[in-house]
């Protein structure tokens, strides 16, 4: 049995809100809940968020996973709280219908959503005046005996959005300026919650995988920016952020071409970013997403260093089916031809609510999803 992190059966973080916590946070944001909230903060929550967060944590000892997650239970999204945490960020829309716009629309198999993209501005010296994670995680830490994992959004969706017009030239005239201090306040963030206890985190990636699709890489030209100089900055940002971490901290990257309400965002398999990030990210685990044909084949992993562990994300979030262990037991062999058996892991392919709507499937929906990881885990690895 592997001692440490990432565990053969894992998930990726966000659980899906009971109702009355769904229904209480709707209320904080003024029932405004499609708006961002800005730094608004949602003290009169802290109870509700207490009494779930021992639910979800229940809920995961209780399906046999060896890691846990508060569930993301006290953030608006997977990334704005600890974004706009920031001194010197700020929020707005963003038409999507604009020709400077990288962002693509929400889809599933039935419908196309133009939403409105929220565009991190940065509108002066970025500074994290305070840890944004350490009371979370010391609760969490607090009342699990399974290993906790924190979850924190990878700084490359500061750039992705906006580009460079997005960064004030005043506080950033270079621009190379900006990413040291991205670093910095990564950095620290991960070394404070390390001297409190935590030993694994993970870094929520969406923009290169987004990269993977045609029509972004075209947008991203369109407003001036060369799809590879983009995909070569982020792979050395992240990776600049994992070797700074603490030695015994297992960091991992988790990749997603979004998740909102079950919808996704981008579309193409990781070909394009294999060899650069995929084989040059200094990392401990890759979190992927393998859920449907729209993360193509397995063949980029070829590129993944051996000392790198692979979770394959077979399992969707975004629909209520539940998918058949033989299928499964197929993928993970097809995976190991291009990797090894002992490299691959198994999870979800992204968080079950990636801001707090969630996904449209139900609490059973999700407890028999992370119980298939378990027991598929167990019956190919045998543990």
């Amino acid at each position: 049995m592997t001692a440490q992190p990432p565990f053969f059966a894992e998930h990726v973080g966000s659980l899906l809100r009971p109702d009355r916590l769904l229904k209480a946070r709707m209320e904080a944001e003024g029932n405004q809940y499609e708006k961002v909230s800005g730094k608004r903060r949602f003290e009169t929550l802290r109870e509700l968020e207490d009494e779930t967060i021992l639910e979800a944590i229940a809920l995961q000892e209780a399906v046999g996973l060896r890691v846990a997650t508060d569930g993301e239970f006290r953030r608006r999204s997977w990334y704005q709280d600890f974004v706009l945490s920031l001194t010197g960020t700020a929020i707005s829309f963003l038409d999507p219908k604009k020709a400077t716009s990288v962002a693509l629309p929400f889809r599933d198999d039935s419908t196309v959503e133009v939403l409105p993209a929220h565009i991190v501005h940065v509108t002066g010296k970025l500074q994290r005046n305070k840890s944004v994670l350490a009371e979370d995680f010391k609760y969490l830490l607090a009342h699990t005996k399974l290993v906790p994992k924190v979850s924190i959004p990878s700084p490359t969706i500061i750039h992705y959005w906006g580009g460079r017009a997005a960064i004030d030239t005043a506080a950033y005239p270079d621009i190379d300026q900006f990413w040291d201090d991205v670093v910095a306040i990564w950095t620290e963030e991960i070394r404070e919650l390390h001297k409190l206890g935590c030993r694994y985190i993970q870094l929520d990636e969406v923009t290169l995988p987004m990269l993977c699709d045609p029509d972004s890489r075209t947008a991203l030209q369109r407003r001036g920016d060369e799809p590879l100089s983009v995909l070569s900055k982020y792979s050395e940002v992240i990776s600049r952020i994992s070797k700074a971490s603490p030695d015994d901290m297992t960091v991992g990257v988790h990749m997603c071409r979004g998740n909102n309400r079950g919808k996704w965002m981008a579309s193409g398999g990781y070909d394009y970013i294999g060899e650069v990030a995929l084989g040059t990210i200094d990392i401990d685990a890759f979190f992927l997403e393998y859920d449907s044909d729209r993360s193509g084949n397995f063949e980029p992993l070829k590129h993944v260093p051996k000392s790198c562990a692979v979770v394959l994300g077979l399992i969707s979030t975004k629909t209520p089916i539940l998918e058949a262990k033989d299928d499964l037991k197929r993928r993970i062999s097809e995976a190991a031809e291009k990797s090894s058996l002992e490299q691959l892991r198994l999870s979800p392919q992204c968080g079950f609510a990636s801001n707090f709507m969630g996904n449209p499937l139900t609490a059973d929906d999700q407890r028999r999803k992370l119980e298939l990881v378990v027991e598929v885990a167990e019956e190919v690895w045998g543990r």
